[in-house]
């Protein structure tokens, strides 16, 4: 990797002190369904937001841009687009100063879906992308995280196949992808969680309703993967107890090590298309819950029962020494935001 005067100019860029938390500004335009997390890079922290749907939310608003918020400045760059057509459902993980952008979809006007094996790999140090081995099993709507500073962990998602609940895993450093044990629970999609530690915690998602109409339903199972330390394909599975507020899907989802803790925040009750309506026409709310789990004291948290300005249809959370940062999503009425929202981490 090289440090430029490039590197400055775009990701740095920026004049005057840190701004506060509340004055972080917002995306350049609104986006929902987009792909967030955050990465250090030469000390400076970076929020990253890729691809996602515009504020018209129609199929042919998808989006390949990608945007680096530097918290030093709180000014977003925009950067190199990814690769290929702009997709929904993705996920995107750090590792070391890298980031990963996993799998996903691309909608179509008549309906059918292509779901993606597409691993797009970005260096925000040399401001470029690069194209990385592709998932064995494409997924859209998977929770994916880091652990260990090299590997990454899929859980879940939708496959070409249908809803799947293999773990698959990718060593950042032979770069081979593997399978882990497969969590034992319902299989689901765009359901929320993280890594911390050694552990693998992720709630809801929707999963199968058995019948036609709804094809979907909320799940409110919550499960939590201990990582064998020694073998990280051998994770030991448990079902943990309900989390505080209603099963909900496409929740904002981040992790700290120091914390020890996993946050959530947002999500809907409904399942919704990217419309942010569901199948029988009903029109999707965000929760105004944020919460965590607490690893070392094995317990849920309540941090807000009643935030502000709640928002649904993320894919990650940025989480910070200081705040969780919640970035774009759809708000009250279906209503696409560019809002960059600073939370608190609780006690």
């Amino acid at each position: 990797m090289r440090t430029t005067g490039i590197l400055l100019a775009v990701i740095w860029a920026g004049v005057g002190t840190a701004l506060a938390q509340e004055e972080l500004q917002p995306l350049p335009v609104p986006l929902t369904n987009n792909a967030v997390t955050a990465v250090k890079v030469q000390g400076q922290t970076l929020v990253y937001s890729f691809m996602g749907l515009g504020a018209s939310k129609s199929w042919d608003a998808v989006r390949n841009s990608a945007y680096a918020l530097n918290l030093r400045y709180g000014k977003w760059s925009t950067i190199r687009p990814i690769q290929g057509s702009g997709r929904l459902g993705a996920a995107a993980v750090s590792v070391e100063e890298e980031v990963f952008v996993i799998g996903g979809y691309v909608p179509d006007k008549s309906g059918p879906q292509t779901i993606v094996s597409d691993v797009s790999v970005y260096e925000p140090i040399g401001l470029r992308w690069y194209r990385g081995p592709d998932l064995p099993t494409p997924v859209r709507d998977a929770m994916a995280a880091e652990y260990h500073d090299r590997y990454i962990y899929v859980v879940g998602g939708f496959s070409p196949k249908g809803l799947t609940n293999q773990v698959q895993l990718y060593d950042t450093v032979t770069k081979e992808w593997s399978q882990a044990t497969p969590y034992p629970g319902a299989a689901v999609f765009g359901h929320a969680g993280a890594v911390v530690g050694d552990t693998i915690i992720f709630v809801d998602g929707a999963k199968a309703s058995g019948t036609r109409n709804p094809p979907w339903v909320p799940s409110d199972e919550c499960w939590m993967g201990k990582i064998d330390r020694k073998d990280p394909k051998k994770i030991e599975w448990s079902k943990l107890p309900a989390h505080p507020g209603a099963a909900r899907y496409r929740i904002a989802a981040g992790s700290s090590d120091k914390d020890g803790k996993v946050y959530f925040a947002g999500g809907s009750a409904e399942i919704f298309d990217y419309n942010g309506v569901d199948t029988e026409g009903k029109p999707a709310e965000p929760s105004a819950v944020v919460f965590d789990y607490n690893v070392r004291r094995g317990a849920w948290e309540t941090i807000l029962e009643n935030a502000p300005n709640p928002s649904m249809d993320h894919h990650g959370l940025a989480v910070t020494s200081d705040e969780l940062i919640v970035v774009g999503g759809m708000g009250k009425d279906q209503k696409v935001e560019a809002t960059v929202q600073s939370l608190p981490k609780g006690k």
